[in-house]
Order: structure tokens, then C-alpha cells, then sequence
């Protein structure tokens, strides 16, 4: 089994949603700005980094929201044999700086901020409704977001 560990943020800010639209291998969906942990690297620094490359802003971590797991059978995945673990690590952050902009380059072709009210209407990943989930089951951390 192959293992992939990802981190992802999810950002608020007055009623919109800071979203990441993934494209690859002939899927695609809106999600949440994040991806791939890279060698030694800590899941909270990915996030960042991920944020920063997929979305042009920097952006600074709040606090972790939770875990999330799932088991992608190799029949179901478009590269390699063995069936995937990937384990996506789901933190609350805000932004700081930077523009919007898109990625180039990379799984995502988008990033937008999209009302919350609209996202249910648009084509997604699972993990962005898992990050919301886990946003609306964690207390409110003092941000007025």
C-alpha cells in the first residue's frame, strides 16, 4: 500500500471560502488550498506552503480541526499499483499577505473565494465538505472570520 500525508487549510473570511479547483488526470473538483507533504517536512508548514503556491496568499495557521483518512483502491487510482492510505491533516487559518493568483504548474488550475451559501452548487472533493465539518464542530477561536 502506498501512503500519501497532505495538509490543508481551511480559510473564512467574511461569508467566502478561500478554495483551491484540483485538475489532474481528467478529474476535477473544487477543494480545499493544500496538498502533499514534501520529505521531513511538518504538516503545518506544507500547509503553508501549499496555501502560498495554489493561491498566492501567505497565511497563518489557527489551529489544527482534525484527521481525516480514507483508502483509495489501486483499480480507482490513475498512477501506481497498490491501493493508497492518504491521510489529510485539516487546519483553521486566515491570510496575512500576497495576492490571488492561480497556481501554475500544478494539480490546480483555480483559486477563488466563493461565498459560503454557493458551495453546496458547485462541483467538489469530498475533503471540502469534511473541512467544513470539521470547522463547524471546533469552537470559534476568538477571529472575527
Amino acid at each position: 500500500m502506498d501512503i500519501r500525508i497532505a495538509a490543508y487549510g481551511v480559510i473564512i473570511d467574511q461569508g467566502r471560502m478561500l478554495l483551491s479547483h484540483w485538475n489532474e488526470h481528467g478529474r476535477s473538483g473544487w477543494t480545499l488550498p493544500g496538498g502533499g507533504i514534501e520529505g521531513s517536512e511538518h504538516p503545518l508548514e506544507a500547509a503553508v506552503r501549499e496555501i502560498r503556491e495554489e493561491t498566492g496568499y501567505d497565511a497563518e495557521i489557527d489551529r489544527l480541526l482534525g484527521i481525516d483518512t480514507m483508502v483509495i483502491p489501486a483499480e480507482r487510482r490513475n498512477t501506481g499499483q497498490a491501493p493508497l492510505y492518504a491521510m489529510r491533516v485539516v487546519y483553521r487559518a486566515h491570510v496575512v499577505g500576497g495576492e490571488l493568483r492561480n497556481e501554475v504548474g500544478g494539480s490546480s488550475d483555480e483559486a477563488r473565494w466563493v461565498r459560503l451559501e454557493e458551495i453546496p452548487r458547485l462541483k467538489r472533493v469530498s475533503l471540502l465538505d469534511i473541512g467544513l465539518r470539521l470547522n463547524a464542530e471546533e469552537p470559534a477561536d476568538g477571529r472575527q472570520r
